[in-house]
């Protein structure tokens, strides 16, 4: 059994027209979505993509032997800094509909992880409720949080800061973790969109370890994404400031946290394991995404990272179920 946890949708292209064409006018001919065909949305799937190795979506879950993975948003693609909100919103509430019929046309392979209207045009109340409507109604069983809704144009308030209380309550009242994924990244930055996750998700982890998150929201609940950004493996340089004063040892409050296996060497994987333990790892590939190239020097694709996970010879039995599913189903209530 293998649940993977890092997937996003694949929707058909007539999506991401209408989301150009709300860019183009911003909202002045209205924000009606487009119709979107039960057809269209298998196509997504079935067909192939150029970008995914011109293989389909469910040649590499297939491949992978994947039983059930996470669909959330693309989120380079979730614009949460364009103005004005409503185009932001509008936005989410479809591709959150688009993830929920997928589905339901698919009820065997997939579970929805909801995105959230994130603009900082509005209060972070006003994106509590699609946060509700995709769990109570749809039956979501997360959501996926950008910890820099600016998109990199300004400097948004840490996650250890109480701006964020709101969802924080909001999330452990319904019961559901948060996946900890940055969005796009626009200029005049210095990095690409793919840096900008990494980035943004080491933030993420310092800020919540420096902060009263945990002490104030015992059950909360965050997955990041990426196996912690660069964290786990600079871990050395945040081991004194355990010592210090007798705070918590580092390791040990970076345990209140769940980190996924979207890395694409073995190295990268055994550290993370080892650093933060088997318990606090959940098995993700974002597959098909970046990593769906295939390896010259293996003839694997990148991200085949059940293969990664195979040539880690001191797993257990015990280990490799837990991280392959039982970690998952646990958390996530499958």
């Amino acid at each position: 059994m293998i649940v993977d946890v890092h997937g996003h949708v694949s929707a058909p292209e007539a999506l991401y027209a209408w989301k150009a064409n709300l860019l183009s006018h911003r909202g002045a001919h209205g924000v009606r979505a487009p119709k979107l065909t039960d057809e269209q949305i298998r196509d997504a799937y079935h067909a192939p993509n150029a970008s995914f190795g011109n293989v389909s979506h469910f040649h590499h879950l297939d491949g992978a032997g994947v039983d059930i993975q996470f669909l959330s948003p693309r989120p380079y693609q979730m614009m949460h800094s364009e103005q004005p909100a409503k185009i932001v919103e509008a936005f989410t509430t479809e591709v959150n509909d688009v993830i929920h019929r997928s589905v339901e046309l698919f009820p065997d392979r997939f579970r929805g992880v909801a995105g959230l209207s994130q603009s900082m045009d509005l209060p972070i109340e006003q994106w509590l409720p699609e946060l509700r409507r995709t769990v109570t109604e749809l039956g979501f069983v997360g959501v996926l949080l950008n910890p820099d809704p600016y998109e990199g144009l300004a400097v948004p308030p840490a996650l250890g800061d109480r701006f964020w209380y709101p969802l924080w309550e909001a999330l452990v009242e319904l019961g559901v973790p948060a996946i900890l994924h940055s969005a796009g990244c626009r200029p005049p930055a210095r990095e690409p969109y793919s840096l900008h996750f990494i980035q943004e998700e080491t933030v993420g982890i310092w800020s919540l370890m420096n902060s009263r998150v945990f002490t104030d929201f015992p059950e909360l609940k965050i997955v990041v994404s990426h196996g912690g950004g660069a964290i786990p493996y600079q871990v050395g340089r945040f081991l004194p400031s355990g010592v210090r004063n007798g705070a918590t040892p580092y390791l040990e409050k970076l345990r209140s946290l769940y980190f996924d296996t979207c890395l694409y060497t073995q190295d990268a994987i055994e550290l993370l394991l080892k650093t933060v333990g088997v318990d606090r790892a959940l098995f993700g590939t974002e597959k098909p995404g970046t990593g769906s190239q295939i390896d010259p020097a293996t003839g694997r694709w990148f991200d085949d990272i059940h293969l990664l996970v195979d040539d880690i010879e001191w797993l257990s039995d015990e280990d490799r179920a837990a991280l392959m599913h039982g970690n998952a189903e646990a958390l996530f209530k499958l």
